[in-house]
């Protein structure tokens, strides 16, 4: 198994083939099912809530990595883990207490996850990666698809995975680096290499006839790059 997880977006999937479309971009070599949920309240948009993640549940045979942009965020943490997300990731900002939520996430049987806005900073981080899973950089701002990687993110990122090494080397415990937002075949493999694992792509691999061209073009360039 590589280590590099490519977790397809389904927000730019075809919704009026949702399982099929799913089905299709794991037999294509998906590590994951990216979920995103808006609530036109955090962000300016709307989206996906708990019954597509649990009709879709059968058909996912990879984890669906749950991102949560919405507020307040506790209330609807239980309804995702019992629709069958494996990996919930949040806001900082959308938690009136982190700790908790990422507590709260666990002891429902998911996996933790912070997502980080381009703006925000990263010491977050810092009293709580005993309870965090994941790691999640936005590289656009969040609410919208198909919009422009940030440069300066890479930047970010290779911070992030200084954190999360440094964590590493005094507990054993590896927390997973995902970057959303503008990921495509040319800036994937400079993405890799500022120490990112997991890779949400929504246009790139959707927008694409050809799924498993996509995808194994993608580790093709991770492979180059870390070469």
């Amino acid at each position: 198994m590589s280590p590099f997880r490519i977790a397809p977006s389904i927000l730019s999937a075809d919704f009026a083939r949702l399982g099929e479309e799913i089905s299709n971009v794991i037999a294509a070599g998906a590590g994951l099912i990216h979920f995103d949920v808006m609530d036109n309240h955090y962000v300016p948009n709307l989206t996906i809530g708990p019954l597509v993640c649990e009709a879709i549940k059968p058909y996912a045979t990879v984890p669906i990595d749950v991102h949560l942009m919405v507020k307040p965020v506790d209330r609807i943490v239980p309804d995702f883990a019992k629709a069958g997300a494996n990996i919930v990731t949040f806001h900082p900002e959308a938690s009136d207490h982190v700790d908790r939520t990422l507590g709260l996430i666990r002891e429902h049987g998911c996996q933790a996850g912070l997502v980080f806005n381009p703006a925000t900073s990263l010491d977050h981080l810092d009293y709580v990666l005993d309870k965090v899973d994941m790691v999640l950089l936005m590289s656009v701002n969040p609410g919208f698809g198909g919009q422009a990687f940030i440069p300066a993110m890479l930047d970010k990122a290779r911070a992030a995975r200084a954190k999360l090494d440094a964590y590493k080397e005094k507990t054993g415990r590896h927390i997973n680096l995902e970057v959303d937002g503008g990921v495509k075949i040319d800036n994937i493999g400079a993405i890799a290499a500022a120490g990112v694992d997991t890779f949400v792509a929504g246009s790139a691999v959707f927008g694409n006839p050809d799924y498993k061209t996509v995808i194994d073009a993608m580790h093709t360039e991770i492979t180059k790059a870390l070469a």
